[in-house]
């Protein structure tokens, strides 16, 4: 296959698109844009800002949102660190995904509908992450965090990438959303039917660390728009098992096999979770 017709290829379904899907069928959306009055989350206060006041730390002004359940170390990584996991990232293979997206899945097949997971073809999280893995838990917030699933998302302009406001699963995923954001900053938008009228914008700004949590991981879902990917972006997040697959719970030896295969850290990309 030609390299040219590599670059058309689309893993858009349904409702989604992406510009190069939207240019194969004539049709030209606008960039998503925020519609809901903006906030600014501070990591240095927990709280949230509105746009028309916003000014950095601790100059804020004008009215502000609790917003709990949100964590993020910058400089989590230093520019040295972050070239050499995206060195190791590219040498291995992506697969298409939706919006513009492309990813590389470690972790188990699932089919969330039918609540099944199954390990047969799961090899671990990447070698690369081990030493990651290693410097999450000396964060207090992340001291007993077992990850069981890594995904690698790469967002590019050029595609148009975005992903749509959505719930990680709560079946199988617990309670902490753990992501690497290499390459460019971003923005995480954060939307509640609680709060209609209102959005929280999340910096996620490169080489950081950020654990979604509590709130804002049950009662606020969260996307990245089009519009806030200036520039190519990979997103490296880690998963830990929901209670039913934890000690004491119903599926306790699912959980464990999962996590006795997540930390050989000898894993090689899974492509793409087709259902079961």
């Amino acid at each position: 296959m030609s390299q040219h017709a590599e670059q058309l290829q689309c893993g858009c379904k349904g409702i989604r698109s992406c510009l190069v899907c939207e240019k194969e069928r004539k049709i030209n959306l606008s960039i998503d844009k925020c519609s809901r009055k903006i906030h600014y989350f501070c990591d240095l206060c927990n709280k949230a800002f509105e746009e028309s006041k916003r000014e950095d730390h601790p100059n804020h002004q004008g009215k502000s949102l609790e917003f709990p359940g949100i964590f993020i170390q910058r400089d989590f990584l230093s520019p040295e660190e972050e070239w050499d996991i995206l060195k190791h990232i590219y040498q291995s293979p992506f697969v298409e995904s939706q919006s513009g997206r492309r990813k590389q899945d470690y972790g188990p097949k699932v089919n969330f509908k039918r609540k099944k997971v199954k390990s047969e073809l799961f090899t671990g999280l990447p070698n690369f992450s081990k030493p990651l893995y290693e410097r999450m838990t000396l964060i207090e917030i992340l001291k007993d965090f077992k990850p069981v699933e890594q995904c690698n998302l790469e967002y590019v302009p050029e595609r148009g990438a975005s992903i749509d406001p959505h719930y990680d699963d709560f079946w199988l995923w617990g309670e902490r959303l753990v992501t690497l954001n290499l390459g460019s900053d971003t923005i995480l938008c954060m939307t509640s039917s609680e709060c209609p009228d209102v959005s929280v914008h999340v910096p996620m700004c490169r080489r950081s660390l950020i654990v979604v949590y509590g709130p804002a991981r049950h009662k606020w879902m969260h996307g990245i728009h089009r519009c806030d990917i200036t520039d190519r972006r990979i997103a490296i997040t880690f998963r830990e098992l929901s209670a039913e697959f934890q000690p004491g719970g119903e599926k306790e030896e699912v959980g464990q096999n999962l996590l006795d295969i997540a930390l050989t850290f000898e894993g090689v990309s899974v492509g793409s979770m087709k259902e079961l």
